[in-house]
C-alpha cells in the first residue's frame, strides 16, 4: 500500500531503482511514457534491435531527446540520462543495473535474456508472457536459485488476475474461478493476419493508419493470447484449467457470477477453482452490453450463511443463490502500469505474479491441414493457434508448446484442429528456450504423472 512513499524515499536519497529495458516497442513505449512521472527510478539503458526506432518511440511518448544521449551505461548512471544500444548483453551484464524489464515479445529471445539476467544477479520483470507460458515454472526456479526475483508484468492481464486471486485468498474467500474477458466466436481460432481486421472490428485502412501489426492482433483474436495468459495464471495460482480448452462463455459483467459456477449448479465449470475467459459476444455475434472484454475478474464463494448475508446487506451482485460474488476490473492499462511490478520487485522483493508449479500448457493446434515441409509461423500466424490444456495432458501427448512453434518445419501430416506434438516437427534443439523447456518437462514429469 505504500510503494509510492518508498519510491519517494529512494528519490530523496538519490538511490533510484536502476532499470534496463530490452525492447522498446508498443508495450515498452507505454512504460517509457510513465518513467519521467515516477520518482525513484532511473532508466539507465534501452536495448533494441533498432536503436533509431527506440529513439523515435521515446520522442513519440514525450521524452526530451537530451535525456537519451548517454554514450554508455556508466555515463548514463553519472548523468541521469539513458543509453540506447542494440547490445542487450551489455545491459544485462552491467553491475549497477538492478532490474531488467524484458519487453521484446519474442519468447525464444526472452528466455535467453532472462537466463543471462539471472546469471548476472538481475531481477527480471518479464512482459513476454509467451515465454512464461511454456517454461515459466523453471524460469521461476532458476531465479530463486540465483537469489533474484522473477515476475510477471503488472498491467498485463495475468498479473492483474493473480492480484485479484491473492486478494480473495488473503480475505479468506475460496476462489471459484478467475480470468479475463475476450471478444470470441468459435471460428476466430481459424483467423489469420489476412482476416483479422474484419473479425477484430477495424478496417484495413484504420489498421494501416495506426501502424497496427496484424499478426500480433491476430494472436489475441484467435485465442492464442487468452490461452497463454490463462496458462501463466494457472501456473502462478494453482488454479486448474478446462480439460479440452477454454469455453469462452458469453456474459455481461453482471452475469459472470451466474456462469462461473460448477455445471451442477447451473454454470459452465467442470469444478471449482478454475481459470476461464468470458466472451463479450453472444453466440450469434451480438455485442453484450457492459462487457468485460478488456478486463479481469475473480469469482469467490460465501462458505457460511453469515458471509452470504453480508453480500446481501452490502448489495454485492451475486448469482441467484447469493453465494457466488465476482469482483472485477473492467480495464487494464498494459504498459502504463508496469511501474507497480518494478517497485514491488525492487522495494519489497516480491513478484506481481510468478509461476509456483506446472499446471497448464498452451499447445500449438493446426488452423488448416498441414503437410510435411510446411513451416509453422507461431502465435497469431497462418498455421497454428494456441490451445489451453492441463500440463499433464500436454506432457502425455508430447504437446508442442506454441511459444516454440515459430519457424519450425512440419515433418508429417497434421489435420486441421489437431494439436501438434514434438514428433510432428523438426525442432532446433540448440536454443536456450528449447533446453529450458526440455529440462522443465524432465523435472516436473514425475509429479504430474503421479498426480494423474
Amino acid at each position: 500500500m505504500n510503494l509510492y512513499s518508498k519510491l519517494q524515499e529512494r528519490a530523496a536519497a538519490n538511490k533510484p531503482i536502476r532499470i534496463g529495458l530490452i525492447g522498446a516497442g508498443k508495450f515498452g513505449s507505454m512504460y517509457l511514457a510513465q518513467i519521467p512521472r515516477t520518482p525513484g527510478v532511473h532508466l539507465v539503458a534501452i536495448a533494441d534491435l533498432s536503436p533509431d526506432t527506440a529513439r523515435s518511440n521515446l520522442a513519440r511518448v514525450g521524452w526530451n531527446p537530451a535525456y537519451a544521449q548517454a554514450e554508455s551505461a556508466q555515463a548514463a548512471i553519472k548523468t541521469g540520462a539513458t543509453w540506447i544500444t542494440d547490445d542487450w548483453r551489455a545491459v544485462v551484464t552491467h553491475p549497477q543495473i538492478d532490474i531488467v524489464v524484458e519487453c521484446t515479445g519474442n519468447p525464444v529471445a526472452a528466455v535467453e535474456h532472462c537466463l543471462a539476467a539471472f546469471a548476472h544477479g538481475k531481477h527480471v520483470v518479464n512482459v513476454t508472457v509467451e515465454a512464461d507460458a511454456f517454461c515459466g515454472p523453471l524460469l521461476a526456479r532458476k531465479a530463486r536459485d540465483a537469489g533474484v526475483v522473477y515476475s510477471m508484468a503488472f498491467g498485463d492481464q495475468p498479473a492483474l488476475i493473480c492480484d485479484l486471486v491473492d486478494w480473495a485468498r488473503t480475505c479468506g474467500f475460496p476462489v471459484v474461478a478467475a480470468g479475463r474477458g475476450h471478444k470470441w466466436l468459435p471460428h476466430f481460432c481459424e483467423s489469420t493476419p489476412d482476416t483479422v481486421w474484419g473479425n477484430y472490428g477495424l478496417s484495413p485502412e484504420q489498421a494501416l493508419r495506426g501502424g497496427l501489426n496484424p499478426k500480433m492482433f491476430n494472436s489475441f483474436l484467435d485465442g492464442s493470447k487468452p490461452s497463454i495468459e490463462c496458462t501463466a495464471v494457472a501456473n502462478a495460482t494453482g488454479l486448474t484449467v478446462p480439460s479440452n480448452g477454454l469455453l469462452y462463455p458469453p456474459a455481461s459483467v453482471e452475469d459472470i457470477p451466474f456462469v462461473t459456477r460448477p455445471i451442477a449448479e447451473g454454470g459452465v465449470l467442470e469444478r471449482k477453482g478454475m481459470v476461464e475467459v468470458i466472451s463479450s459476444l453472444e453466440a450469434n455475434g451480438r455485442q453484450i452490453p457492459y462487457d468485460i472484454r478488456m478486463g479481469v475478474w475473480v469469482t469467490v464463494e460465501a462458505e457460511t450463511d453469515y458471509i452470504k448475508n453480508c453480500f446481501e446487506e452490502y448489495n454485492a451482485h451475486t448469482d441467484p443463490s447469493g453465494r457466488y460474488f465476482t469482483l472485477y476490473k473492467r480495464w487494464h492499462l498494459i504498459g502504463l502500469e508496469v511501474g507497480v511490478s518494478v517497485a514491488s520487485v525492487a522495494l519489497r522483493g516480491e513478484p506481481t505474479g510468478v509461476a509456483t508449479g506446472w499446471a497448464a500448457d498452451v499447445v500449438a493446434t493446426a488452423k488448416r491441414d498441414l503437410k510435411p515441409g510446411d513451416m509453422l509461423d507461431g502465435e497469431g500466424g497462418y498455421t497454428v493457434w494456441g490451445k489451453l490444456l492441463p500440463a499433464v495432458t500436454s506432457l502425455q501427448m508430447g504437446g508442442l508448446p506454441l511459444g516454440l512453434a515459430h519457424n519450425v518445419k512440419v515433418t508429417r501430416p497434421v489435420k486441421k484442429g489437431q494439436s501438434l506434438s514434438w514428433s510432428d516437427v523438426a525442432m532446433d534443439t540448440s536454443t536456450d528456450a528449447w533446453k529450458v523447456r526440455n529440462e522443465m518437462e524432465s523435472l516436473f514429469a514425475p509429479a504430474l504423472q503421479k498426480a494423474a
